[in-house]
């Protein structure tokens, strides 16, 4: 009886395209749905040291819901590395202005701080309206 584990090789993975409508969905919910087809975990090949995931295009990211009162008390804060450096921006505005950027930060922190994860985070597309320009790759619609 032969009783190998089967080791996916990084030619043997295919990688597809899917569509995520984010219109009133919570924020949370849509990157923990990206970045678990981003790292592939959906995949019966998934494996943690190759990038088998996929490629997410997130549509209506301007139409994305926080849930309770985090649109006014949740900040984003990143630093320069100099003395006073610290900036810090509402929610609020980063919805009304950046909803993209807001989206794809909480997938960059749900996915592995490593070169692998930052590679992975490049497979993602994220857009403000109904309209994304890759229709040439023949996108799966993707419900959750």
């Amino acid at each position: 009886m032969n009783n190998t584990t089967h080791s996916v090789k990084a030619s043997e993975i295919e990688k597809k395209w899917y569509v995520i409508d984010a219109a009133q969905k919570p924020l949370g919910r849509v990157a923990t749905e990206a970045a678990r087809l981003l790292k592939g975990k959906h995949k019966p090949t998934y494996s943690t040291h190759l990038d088998c995931g996929d490629y997410v295009i997130v549509i209506n990211s301007d139409k994305i819901v926080l849930t309770g009162n985090k649109l006014n008390n949740k900040v984003y804060r990143h630093h320069s590395g100099y003395i006073g450096g610290m900036k810090e921006t509402s929610y609020k505005d980063l919805m009304a202005n950046n909803s993209d950027k807001a989206l794809l930060l909480a997938v960059k922190g749900m996915l592995p701080k490593n070169t692998l994860g930052r590679e992975m985070l490049t497979k993602l597309r994220v857009f403000k309206g109904e309209e994304h320009n890759h229709e040439a790759q023949k996108p799966e619609k993707w419900e959750f």
